[in-house]
């Protein structure tokens, strides 16, 4: 069976967008068209690829199919530049945690910039999860925290990083002063993203040896959440390149003095002949050398924070 291009494309830029009239946005279409278009690749398959809601959302048959059409786009815009000899926009759909995003991984994106008229199209996830955006075609690379290739993908160690606990002297002085640790941890309020994030909750098993529940906060963004910890709403893990300035200045201290918590990141991108998803890889993994820790020992498995 051949797929039409020009359908492909279509599915790939209603799952982009998220509907079908940002998809004729995107494509200089009408809605009409679009819809047309997307009707009748499912009629050659014989199976609906485009779960209709908002957004707009692949069928299981639909995620192998996007797979398929990911990859076709890639190696036919790079076919027509070589041929063209000049260097087509190219959308690099990717999925990385907001931690890696908040820290070391925009330079590679500047990096590859510099080099390629990429148009990047980041999703935010957990790096346990990202995984996911890989199997189902939504991305071309990710982040992750899983050294196990998903199914035709590459796997490269890039570092690792390193949580902190950390409080405000005041917030330490009157909730975790006066009692054991463990004991004061069971009751101190602390700062999570939302269900998915769990590293305070490792942080207080590592200490107690328990599974314990305290009070938490839900903060679900990057600033917000170290501005919750900086004044003192309750203790967080944070990374230890953030945290720098401000154990330096006194402004935050340290829960658990000696205690953190490493996470091991991992790149995973699709096994194509690719020139751009090579030099993307290799942007990466130079701005991975400059902003993560090297694992030089076998670290803790443990979950980061999604920050959606």
């Amino acid at each position: 069976m051949q797929f039409d291009s020009v359908q492909l494309e279509t599915f790939v830029a209603v799952l982009d967008e998220g509907s079908f009239d940002a998809a004729a946005r995107r494509l200089s279409v009408t809605p009409s068209a679009v819809s047309q278009r997307i009707k009748a690749l499912e009629s050659r398959l014989g199976q609906v690829v485009v779960m209709r809601g908002k957004p707009a959302r692949a069928t299981a048959a639909g995620e192998a199919l996007l797979r398929l059409a990911r990859q076709v786009a890639l190696l036919e815009l790079e076919a027509i530049a070589a041929v063209r000899g000049t260097i087509d926009a190219q959308r690099i759909p990717l999925a990385v945690n907001a931690d890696s995003l908040n820290n070391w991984f925009l330079p590679a994106m500047l990096d590859l910039s510099r080099t390629h008229d990429a148009r990047f199209l980041v999703h935010q996830e957990d790096e346990e999860h990202s995984a996911e955006y890989l199997r189902n075609g939504t991305v071309l690379a990710a982040v992750t925290a899983d050294p196990r290739p998903v199914q035709g993908c590459r796997v490269v160690p890039l570092g690792k990083m390193r949580y902190l606990p950390l409080a405000t002297p005041e917030y330490a002085e009157r909730w975790l002063t006066g009692k054991p640790l463990p004991e004061a941890l069971a009751a101190a309020p602390m700062v999570v993203f939302n269900e998915k994030d769990v590293l305070q909750h490792r942080l207080v098993r590592k200490v107690t040896r328990r599974k314990l529940d305290p009070p938490s906060h839900a903060i679900p963004a990057s600033a917000p959440f170290h501005e919750a910890v900086r004044i003192g709403l309750g203790w967080g893990m944070i990374e230890d390149q953030v945290a720098g300035p401000e154990l330096a200045a006194g402004r935050l201290v340290e829960v658990a003095p000696g205690k953190y918590i490493d996470v091991p990141l991992y790149w995973q991108h699709w096994k194509l002949e690719s020139g751009v998803l090579d030099a993307l890889t290799a942007a990466v993994l130079r701005a991975a050398k400059a902003g993560l820790r090297t694992v030089t020992q076998r670290t803790p498995s443990a979950r980061s924070r999604s920050r959606p």
